[in-house]
């Protein structure tokens, strides 16, 4: 249901108290006032704490300065009298005692009146006493249509045209922001050379990166890995390239759904969050990378609504891929948290998201301890499939070998032993491999010349993998995975022996 159907609802409805979080008051009150004319032409009356009620000449100026005697203009219109009365910024006044008094009298004196209070606020900032009384109504940020509408308003007033494939693209990269943002970055683009152009995409990106970063909850996360910067995990490569269309039109029409996400589980440095930006990248999507620590807040409702807030965003942002790094940290001992039930409201509002959304969001997760999560993450329908990221064979980090050296010495790839390398490097991960090569050059930096393979091997032969100071945890998610709760991201993977000896 939209918000303009809510809202009319609502109203039809006579809920007394109305609480819309957002920060675009021009649009919202747009669309509150053409509802409140069409549910026969109900006045609108608007107060803020600065300049009192504005609009009606008869009341101009009332209440200002005065959030209790804002409240008293309502008690001064007969009981018969319809109207809507949008009171902006009024949640920094809802714990004074008497304003909250008043409201729970409001709660039942307006049932029987055809009158609403809509309280304007940037976030949700509700107290314990009024969150019975108070009706919270989201209003999402502008769709596409909405936005084409806007950008098509503006082309038509430089007097110029757009290609419609252009307009669509500047379409797409102004979806989530605000309206108010949409019209300043455009009209700097205007103002920079008279018209909008394919290059103004670049221009909206950034203020789309600028919008993200004041959010404090998401970071806009430039993704340049590709697919074959991926050394092994070759399960996993063929189930991402399989999908690779799914966003598409043409998808839609054949009847697949958007994929949901994957959860990407096991031991540290095998590549889980290259994977996640390689996604983003091939499938020419945004990547959001999502801090699962800045959605809590320290002040009553403030994580729910950070919470909420990273959705709107997503999903406005859409079709895009959202990156969750190390999930497990936020969620691990869920029941035995002491903090009132925040992190508990918190993951329930994550774990229905991810459930029941239908926007083309698709969320990578990354673990490392799979024992920390709930149960209830891992059941399907949260994501499409839960992949198992072991250490890589042999041949695995021949390719690792070969990707990072490619990169780094392409011009003599050849003069490398990367067989060797291999075989000389059992139980390193890749980024363990990695580290391994930036060593090596150290030492053949401090010598004046280019590292070699024996550099390689001495760099090797000073590493302490992960997989002998952590075996008991890696043997943990070996046995985890090996019991067939999950899929294996690589082909060659040391368990696929086992699960077949499993099997059989």
């Amino acid at each position: 249901m939209s918000f303009r159907d809510e809202f009319k609802l609502l109203l039809r409805a006579r809920y007394p108290l109305i609480y819309i979080p957002t920060y675009e008051e021009e649009r919202v009150e747009a669309a509150i006032r053409e509802e409140a004319a069409n549910q026969g032409n109900r006045p609108v009356y608007t107060w803020d704490f600065v300049d009192g009620y504005q609009g009606n000449p008869n009341d101009a100026g009332f209440g200002r300065r005065n959030p209790l005697q804002a409240l008293e203009l309502v008690e001064k219109l007969p009981a018969s009298a319809p109207g809507v009365f949008i009171l902006r910024d009024y949640h920094r006044f809802l714990e004074d005692v008497a304003i909250a008094r008043k409201l729970r009298n409001f709660a039942r004196l307006l049932k029987s009146q055809p009158k609403n209070i809509v309280l304007l606020s940037p976030r949700v900032a509700i107290p314990d006493d009024l969150s019975e009384v108070l009706t919270v109504l989201e209003f999402p940020l502008p769709a596409a249509t909405e936005i084409k509408a806007e950008v098509e308003r503006l082309i038509a007033a430089t007097g110029h045209s757009l290609p419609g494939r252009v307009l669509d693209d500047l379409v797409r990269s102004c979806q989530g922001l605000s309206m108010e943002r949409i019209r300043r970055v455009l009209s700097r683009a205007i103002a920079t050379h008279g018209e909008l152009q394919p290059e103004d995409v670049d221009l909206v990106l950034e203020e789309k990166r600028q919008t993200i970063r004041q959010t404090q909850i998401l970071d806009f996360y430039p993704a340049t890995e590709q697919i074959s910067d991926i050394g092994g995990l070759d399960n996993l490569k063929d189930w991402l390239l399989r999908r690779g269309g799914a966003f598409t039109e043409k998808a839609r029409q054949y009847g697949l759904p958007h994929p949901r996400g994957l959860m990407l589980v096991g031991i540290q440095g095998t590549g889980k969050s290259l994977t996640a930006k390689a996604i983003a990248h091939h499938w020419h999507l945004p990547l959001l990378r999502l801090d699962v620590g800045r959605l809590f807040g320290g002040l009553v409702g403030e994580s729910e609504s950070r919470t909420r807030q990273m959705i709107q965003v997503a999903e406005a942002l859409a079709p895009c891929v959202l990156w969750i790094d190390e999930i497990d940290k936020a969620f691990s001992g869920l029941g035995s948290k002491g903090d009132a039930g925040t992190t508990s409201r918190v993951f329930g509002t994550f774990i229905t998201w991810l459930a029941e959304k239908t926007s083309p969001v698709f969320v990578v997760s990354t673990a490392n301890d799979i024992q920390a999560l709930p149960p209830e993450m891992l059941r399907k329908g949260r994501f499409d499939e839960i992949f198992f990221v072991g250490l890589p064979s042999q041949e695995e980090r021949k390719a690792i070998f070969t990707v990072h050296l490619s990169r780094l010495r392409a011009h003599n790839l050849k003069n490398y032993d990367i067989d060797r390398l291999a075989y000389e490097t059992p139980d390193f991960s890749g980024a363990e491999i990695e580290q391994t090569l930036i060593e090596a050059m150290h030492i053949g930096f401090s010598q004046n010349r280019d590292f070699n393979t024996d550099d390689i091997l001495e760099a090797a032969s000073q590493i302490i993998p992960l997989a002998r100071t952590a075996v008991e945890q890696i043997q943990q998610l070996q046995e985890w995975a090996a019991a067939g709760r999950a899929r294996l991201a690589s082909k060659h993977n040391p368990l696929s022996d086992r699960i077949q000896r499993q099997l059989q």
